[in-house]
């Protein structure tokens, strides 16, 4: 069965740009090691009071920030560490780590981050 890793972070809108750059690079090494699928999306409803805790409130989003939720999908959890390990030896994501050590995006203390095995799978036809 399949395998995803998720993320939620908070990203200053200002540097949404910036961000939707490093990610696409990013993005295209993991497809290029063979992730099945990349996706990185910028929040758009995300104040529901009293429903439940907002991805917002649990990155503790700050006034010109935005949530961006993104998942990376691969055939199980044995293909994501081979794909991993890959991404990681690459010297284009070690020159990105350096680039965003120096001008970082955002606060990576405020990133939630997980591997997840599906527990319902439903596709349309």
């Amino acid at each position: 069965m399949a395998y995803v890793d998720g993320f939620v972070l908070a990203v200053p809108v200002q540097e949404i740009a910036r961000y939707k750059k490093v990610a696409t690079a990013a993005g295209r090494i993991w497809i290029e090691h063979g992730a099945l699928q990349y996706i990185e999306c910028e929040g758009d409803d995300l104040e529901h009071e009293g429903m439940a805790l907002s991805f917002a409130k649990a990155v503790k989003c700050k006034p010109g920030e935005t949530v961006l939720f993104s998942w990376i999908l691969y055939k199980n959890r044995k293909h994501r560490d081979q794909v991993n390990r890959k991404v990681m030896a690459d010297p284009r994501m070690e020159e990105m780590r350096h680039t965003l050590m120096r001008t970082p995006i955002f606060d990576h203390k405020r990133m939630a981050y997980g591997g997840f095995k599906p527990l319902v799978q439903l596709n349309a036809e």
